[in-house]
């Protein structure tokens, strides 16, 4: 079937809203406030994470201009990863402004369906024109006027709507297996709770060492820019770091003597933990389960527990409490550029339960990460399925 191809700022040119977010430094933001402030961390792909906890008062929002967000416009993430990506912000309980990093679009409902255009703009087709025009190295990017450039295939808007069905119900498919792993991994939190208290609080009085004391090292990967070649060592990014894995297939890699070079400073093992310091997915942390050699970048840190003090599986069920982070992240000048520091992990107050208590604990866990690893092999043939559907929705072909 064949449609009309024109660059998204045609297809968007009735629009109510096509707008970047504001510039919300951390001097404007208020804990208090109520106003929250929607941040990089919060655009899934294809699906609204609500994760961040920021906040400004109506009248910093009002000084500085900001577009206040309504249920029903798509959010699109200028940053990695993935960069581009596209959700729908669902509302909240109080009135919401996001970031400048974050492209806003209220589309004009009487040309344009909302949910056909976040499926459009996260498919391969529109991925691989962002790719072309992304900016910057350590930090890429892709500038609103260069999101306008890419190029969609406009349907009519009965079309738009059929397309938009179809792949909201394989979505829906996918979200209810990303809610199963999110409530084990509640699951999760809970138990560490139950059975040590929160850490920060210490209700239970454990003994309490920093963690570089309870640590063999606390350091984090390369700062310089390698160059890159075909083959050699992997070095991993924030992006490939995933939830309790690591994706080595998708990394980049050096010639190996530097790979070597770098891991003089930093080289993990198996059960060390990865915590991703910068970037859209700051905070998330898995534990090393390859025994591929790889080095890091310094978006990444390196976490070795001395396995005489810290079960891995019990510091890494501390460090995922959401009390961790919030001692943990800091803010770089602005409200997107959030990073967790090493002087700051290094320093973290650790309690130290018994170590045998310590040991039930991981049993429990391995258990609970068994029940993760069917519900993730469930969610990858839906992801292949999804995947499949939106190349052919959008090559005319469904």
């Amino acid at each position: 079937m064949s449609w009309p191809v024109v660059p998204l700022a045609k297809a968007l040119d009735s629009a109510h809203v096509f707008v970047d977010g504001d510039w919300v430094e951390s001097k404007d933001q208020d804990p208090d406030g109520d106003v929250r402030l929607i941040q990089l961390a919060d655009i899934g792909d294809g699906y609204y994470v609500d994760k961040s906890n920021r906040f400004l008062t109506s009248d910093a929002a009002r000084r500085l201009k900001c577009t206040f967000l309504e249920a029903g416009d798509l959010l699109i993430a200028r940053m990695p990863d993935p960069l581009g990506r596209a959700c729908i912000f669902p509302g909240d309980s109080k009135r919401a402004v996001t970031v400048v990093d974050v492209c806003i679009i209220r589309p004009d409902s009487n040309t344009v369906y909302t949910s056909w255009l976040m499926h459009c703009i996260n498919s391969p087709q529109s991925r691989n024109q962002i790719d072309e025009y992304t900016t910057g190295t350590t930090r890429q990017r892709i500038s609103r006027g260069n999101l306008t450039k890419i190029k969609v295939a406009l349907p009519p808007l009965e079309e738009q709507r059929r397309i938009a069905a179809i792949l909201d119900q394989a979505e829906t498919l996918r979200t209810q297996r990303r809610q199963a792993l999110a409530h084990l991994d509640t699951l999760t939190q809970s138990l560490f709770l139950d059975m040590f208290g929160d850490p920060v609080a210490n209700p239970r009085r454990w003994v309490t060492r920093s963690l570089d004391e309870v640590t063999l090292k606390v350091t984090d990967g390369e700062h310089l820019n390698p160059v890159f070649s075909e083959s050699g060592m992997p070095i991993v990014m924030a992006g490939n770091v995933l939830v309790d894995q690591i994706d080595l297939d998708s990394a980049k890699r050096v010639e190996s003597s530097l790979g070597q070079q770098f891991r003089k400073k930093c080289g993990p093992e198996l059960g060390d933990l990865l915590i991703v310091g910068r970037g859209a997915t700051i905070g998330r942390l898995c534990r090393v389960s390859v025994s591929d050699t790889f080095c890091l970048m310094g978006s990444v840190i390196l976490v070795k527990p001395d396995r005489s003090l810290l079960d891995e599986r019990f510091l890494s069920g501390m460090l995922a409490l959401p009390s961790m982070h919030a001692m943990l992240y800091k803010s770089s000048g602005s409200s997107a550029q959030q990073a967790i520091y090493l002087k700051d992990v290094k320093r973290l107050v650790c309690p130290l339960p018994p170590l045998p208590l310590q040991q039930t604990f991981a049993t429990r866990i391995q258990a609970i990460e068994a029940l993760k690893v069917t519900h993730r092999t469930a969610l990858a043939q839906l992801d292949a399925l999804f995947a499949s559907l939106q190349q052919r929705a959008f090559a005319g072909e469904l």
